[in-house]
């Protein structure tokens, strides 16, 4: 097996493609009223690049956390779910994963949007290309204090019991979690947070060489996997904080492009 990456394979403007139908995919967007920036950039992004496509895709963490559908009244949420429900009412298909921030998101936040939550992983052909869509958290097997708290949090049981305190609460809580996660990543070795090789070569095989795409890691790049004499394509999304981007995918292949 081997393993080649090619680095910041983002480009500063899209190419002059041939404009034939395509697919947006985007993640880590991290959307809070402390941001106002990266929410900017989503809402013109949602009403200008996003038009133009078949579908847009975000596989997790749109928001920086979402605590539950009944904190859809929001003002900060309004104004995400009406920008999103605006880029629906074009035509344009949308489709929410969950990532480890909102994977709280349900069906009414879904419906406010006119969205489609998608399970993660998502086997599904992008314009002809059998395509394995991921947020990417599960990759990151070595990071064993994560994937634990991971497991626990997706039970229904602990999703029923935390979603019975009021929101207020939960939000308390939340905010809590995320300072001990701060401090806990500040300890950890930057290898640990990043995918684990053995892991996407595992999930490749097991959906049948698909090209990949996920989130996560903050670490944009497109990689070419050797899997069992199979050549798969696997693209890292970029956050919204700092690097701003998204993948296009069309029945030629994809290109990364930067906001």
């Amino acid at each position: 097996m081997s393993n080649g990456e090619i680095d910041d394979p983002l480009t500063p403007h899209p190419s002059p493609l041939t404009r034939m139908p395509h697919s947006l995919f985007i993640s880590d967007l991290h959307l809070s009223a402390d941001h106002p920036e990266s929410a900017s950039a989503f809402s013109e992004f949602l009403s200008s690049t996003a038009t133009q496509a078949e579908a847009l895709y975000i596989l997790g963490d749109l928001f920086e956390y979402w605590a539950g559908d009944d904190d859809i009244h929001d003002p900060f949420n309004q104004q995400v779910i009406r920008a999103l429900a605006s880029l629906y009412s074009t035509g344009v298909a949308l489709y929410l994963m969950h990532g480890n921030r909102d994977f709280l998101m349900g069906d009414t936040l879904a419906a406010a949007c006119g969205a489609q939550i998608l399970p993660d992983p998502s086997l599904i052909s992008i314009h002809g290309t059998p395509t394995l869509l991921m947020h990417g958290d599960t990759l990151c097997s070595d990071d064993t204090d994560y994937m634990a708290f991971r497991t626990q949090v997706r039970t229904p049981q602990w999703q029923e019991n935390f979603l019975a305190q009021p929101l207020a609460q939960r939000k308390a809580q939340i905010e809590h979690l995320r300072a001990q996660s701060k401090l806990a990543q500040s300890r950890k070795a930057a290898e640990i947070m990043d995918v684990n090789a053995e892991s996407v070569i595992n999930t490749l095989r097991s959906y049948g060489y698909p090209r990949l795409i996920h989130g996560h890691t903050h670490r944009p790049a497109r990689h070419e996997h050797a899997v069992d004499q199979h050549r798969c394509e696997r693209w890292v999304l970029p956050d919204w904080y700092e690097q701003g981007g998204y993948l296009r995918c069309d029945a030629n292949g994809c290109e990364a492009i930067r906001i």
